[in-house]
């Protein structure tokens, strides 16, 4: 698996909601919203989620591992990170 685009989208409003964020897996898959959200221990990133019936909040899509929850994290905020660079020269 090959992340092949990163788009992220900055939320301009004060919070813990620092962006969202667009991949493109292989040329083939995209996966849409997901958040980065700034936590207690720094930025993390929360994968696309609905609220379901009992009022709990599902993952509609979601790294199946350890190892690949970590290297998606690590990708996207990489971006994120530049884009915040890129914002900072402007």
């Amino acid at each position: 698996m090959e992340i092949t685009d990163v788009r992220v989208r900055r939320v301009t409003k004060e919070g813990k909601m620092k962006a969202f964020v667009s991949i493109t897996i292989d040329n083939e898959f995209a996966v849409h919203d997901i958040k980065i959200i700034e936590g207690e221990n720094g930025l993390f990133i929360a994968m696309p989620s609905r609220k379901s019936s009992d009022g709990e909040f599902r993952d509609v899509a979601h790294p199946i591992n350890a190892e690949t929850r970590a290297k998606l994290q690590e990708i996207i905020l990489a971006e994120y990170d530049k884009a915040e660079d890129n914002e900072a020269i402007l």
